[in-house]
């Protein structure tokens, strides 16, 4: 099955390019790296980092010289002007042009937003774009997945219910969940509750329910336990979400590490249950989901961690590789079409005056 072409941007980590060329070189050792890699950036910097790889010379590799670097703590507006030659906007601009059919970046996460929103342009039909993250569930090999992580901080009911489409078309294509469950998160599961904003989504997202399988409002407790598949929200209540669930799960470990050492008897126990924590640990470390794709736009943009070591970004490649085997932005589109057709039609029922 063919995959296209990654550009990835190898200059905008916290930890640098050798990380990123570390995440490659294990990537493609476990044979999961797409069709072909374009690394974007300084080529005097890549070309060593690559060669003590043996990655050189690969067919399926080569290397696009960026020369300038966007800065964390840069204003995303200030870099879409200033800094075009850099190695996150000219990757961009690899997919605009055709010669990539995705970007890869663990740089600024505000830049890497605008710069794909500005250079691919949103799908018809759909106003803002959303993050998808991926996270473990309960059951072994159970997964869900939380939009909008972070790219719109307050979103309209509409860009709700369009969220809902992303999230089911991506768990279904990409990562093979049939009829994925959809639910809308609240404070509570009963009808009325989460305030006006809830309230109007939640009827949006029952009016389209012949377009995706809309499960009703879930709430907090709900999102690691499988109900869903998807859990909808809005940017500021999904990044909060998310990095409290990282910053948990980086605690758990703690704690449990300090619980252990306490005394003797618990290191012995320890080691007969070492299975068991190393089985805990894969399944609820955030390095196994490396990346989240910005749904919505007509070209593929993913963003990694910007703390992302090299295991991490490995991960990242291969959710990567899995995006561009299946045609998911056909199908969004398709759904948005029927989706806003519906919304259209209740928009004018509602601004029509009773008689």
């Amino acid at each position: 099955m063919k995959t296209g072409a990654l550009a990835i941007d190898a200059m905008g980590g916290d930890r640098g390019p050798s990380e990123v060329v570390d995440g490659i070189a294990l990537a493609y050792e476990a044979n999961q790296v797409p069709e072909r890699l374009i690394v974007v950036g300084r080529e005097e910097i890549l070309t060593p980092l690559l060669q003590a790889k043996g990655l050189t010379g690969k067919d399926f590799l080569s290397v696009h010289h960026a020369e300038e670097v966007i800065g964390m703590d840069e204003k995303p507006t200030d870099t879409l002007r200033r800094k075009r030659n850099s190695s996150m906007l000219q990757g961009i601009e690899l997919v605009k042009e055709n010669r990539a059919q995705a970007i890869l970046s663990c740089g600024n996460t505000g830049s890497l937003m605008a710069g794909g929103t500005v250079r691919l342009r949103p799908l018809d039909g759909i106003e803002r774009p959303a993050l998808a993250t991926v996270m473990p569930g309960t059951r072994r090999n159970g997964k869900w997945c939380l939009l909008d992580a972070g790219a719109n901080p307050d979103s309209k009911p509409e860009q709700l219910v369009h969220n809902a489409i992303l999230g089911s078309q991506y768990m279904n294509a990409a990562h093979n969940v049939s009829q994925p469950k959809v639910g809308l998160l609240s404070i509570g599961t009963e009808e009325g509750k989460g305030g006006q904003r809830i309230k109007e989504t939640h009827n949006l997202l029952q009016s389209i329910g012949t377009i995706i399988n809309y499960h009703g409002l879930i709430e907090g407790f709900q999102v690691y336990n499988d109900v869903v598949d998807v859990v909808v929200c809005d940017g500021f209540v999904g990044n909060i979400l998310l990095k409290g669930s990282e910053s948990l799960f980086h605690a758990i470990l703690n704690i449990l590490k300090e619980e252990i050492e306490e005394t003797p008897m618990r290191k012995a126990g320890a080691l007969l249950a070492k299975g068991a924590f190393k089985g805990m640990k894969s399944r609820l470390n955030p390095e196994e989901f490396g990346a989240a794709p910005l749904l919505g736009l007509k070209g593929h943009v993913l963003k990694a961690h910007g703390s992302s070591n090299c295991f991490s970004f490995a991960s990242a490649i291969k959710i990567a590789k899995e995006l561009l085997q299946y045609d998911v932005i056909d199908g969004i589109s398709k759904d948005l079409e029927k989706s806003n057709v519906i919304l259209q039609r209740i928009k004018e029922s509602n601004a029509t005056p009773a008689t």
